[in-house]
């Protein structure tokens, strides 16, 4: 006889564990399949939290090094260096607390945590194998969730040994500091790592296959970070392929082309090889074809809503596709969630509008940026404005030392709408806070214009640049 529930979610990530709280709270008797040993999924375990906490020992060794700047005494910046196993004690302490809210959180809100691996049986029901092998089956009386988030994936040709070829999986894991890593690919997680491990002293190369650096952003974004990337020493290599990667005892040979006509290939050898080219949904074993789902090369196709094609039965976060933009970021899954956790209740939803999602890089220079960059707003027609202020020009970026980047705004010109903002430089994954709110209240420059932003603080660029946007920047 199979446990009986109102809402199964397959999954415990920031989209499954959220959601399933979520309809806790609105009265729903809920379980969640979780495999892993820890509640969190990727963010927590292995992604967003690991790697910002690498990154954090990375600006507290930069102060330390800058020691005899800042007037601190006692310590020889010179001197000073990173302890590996102390910084994993440290994170994965953090981790380990984070976790263990989550379980907390399950146990306030009465949620049943079913450890084992899920299997669909039908639209309403799943079978569940259990540490031990036992099974267990559970039905939903409202709805399925399924919320199994994604992996890291390779390119075809590059085996992945997870030694001396690895992924961002074990990259946060390495018990001593490489002397040189190669990057493939420039996306979030490869400029994140490219940034923690220059600080802590590799010698970074990262290979990117298209044009730019972190390509899904503002073209001018872009530009900024890799001439901040080259002034830190970081060899970039955009416009390149790696042809192949063969992993030995004393390292990674790498062969790699340019994409321009009649490019020579270049050959080098580094400690680790770290592949970050994306990421593909975890369905495998999930019985979702089975059951007739709609499937998408490994994704689950859903509407606006997160329903499947199969009645009671949705899904949400890095599993999904909808036919549309869709970003495989924690937060967007968590809001996704919520809204599925609310519409099974019975409550009025609507569906997210994706344009005005943030997008946080946490490397140094930090990006944030939200809505459409100015590319992509001339490509939907927009008779474009664009307004940019440099965090040089701030009397607080000059005292922290963090002076390399801008605030871009992109407006219409026809009705003076923000359409999208994009941030380069310090505390950008906060600054960009303001601009999501802007982007969802449909604020105009002028208004921002009006909006008085205190002084001395890094938002202060925010407010220079709708200035610049009118042509009119005070202070450059």
């Amino acid at each position: 006889m199979a446990d009986e529930y109102d809402v199964v979610v397959i999954g415990a990530g920031t989209g499954g564990y959220v959601g399933a709280i979520r309809a806790a709270q609105l009265g729903l008797k809920v379980a969640v399949v979780e495999r892993q040993k820890a509640l969190g999924g990727t963010c927590l375990i292995w992604g967003c939290i690991p790697t910002k906490a690498l990154l954090e020992h990375a600006h507290a060794l930069k102060v330390a090094q800058g020691a005899a700047e800042w007037g601190l005494t006692g310590v020889d910046g010179k001197a000073v260096g990173i302890n590996m196993p102390a910084v994993h004690a440290r994170k994965d302490k953090m981790i380990t607390g984070l976790t263990g809210g989550v379980e907390f959180l399950f146990k306030k809100n009465k949620i049943d945590w079913i450890k084992g691996t899920a299997r669909l049986t039908g639209k309403l029901g799943v079978e569940v194998t259990l540490h031990d092998g036992a099974k267990q089956h559970l039905t939903a009386k409202k709805e399925m969730v399924v919320a199994t988030g994604s992996a890291a994936r390779s390119v075809p040709g590059i085996e992945v040994d997870r030694q001396r070829i690895i992924f961002s999986d074990e990259a946060i894991h390495l018990p001593e500091v490489p002397k040189s890593i190669a990057i493939m690919g420039s996306g979030a997680v490869g400029v994140e790592f490219a940034s923690i491990f220059k600080s802590y002293g590799s010698e970074v190369t990262i290979i990117e296959l298209l044009p730019r650096l972190v390509p899904g952003e503002d073209e001018a974004v872009s530009a900024e970070l890799e001439k901040t990337f080259n002034r830190r020493g970081i060899n970039v290599h955009t416009g390149t392929k790696v042809t192949s990667a063969k992993a030995g005892p004393k390292g990674v040979d790498v062969e790699m082309v340019g994409s321009a006509a009649g490019a020579a290939p270049q050959k080098a050898t580094f400690d680790i090889l770290l592949v970050a080219t994306g990421r593909g949904p975890v369905t495998e074993g999930l019985g979702a074809e089975a059951l007739g789902i709609t499937m998408d090369r490994g994704y689950i196709v859903v509407d606006s809503l997160f329903h499947t094609n199969v009645p009671g039965i949705s899904a949400i976060g890095d599993v999904i596709t909808m036919g549309g933009p869709h970003y495989q970021l924690a937060h967007v899954a968590s809001m996704e969630g919520i809204l599925l956790a609310e519409r099974i209740a019975g409550q009025h939803v609507t569906p997210i509008n994706y344009d005005h999602v943030p997008r946080c890089t946490y490397c140094e220079p930090e990006i944030g940026s939200v809505g459409l960059t100015e590319s992509q707003a001339k490509d939907r027609g927009y008779d474009v404005r664009t307004g940019s202020f440099p965090f040089k020009a701030l009397a607080r970026a000059r005292m922290a030392g963090e002076t390399d980047g801008f605030v871009k705004i992109v407006a219409d010109k026809k009705y003076d709408e923000v359409l999208g903002v994009h941030i380069i430089g310090p505390r950008a994954t906060e600054l960009v806070a303001e601009a999501v709110m802007m982007l969802r209240m449909e604020c105009t420059v002028e208004e921002l214009v009006k909006t008085i932003h205190a002084h001395p603080t890094m938002s202060e660029a925010v407010g220079e640049a709708a200035h610049a946007a009118h042509g009119a920047a005070i202070h450059i």
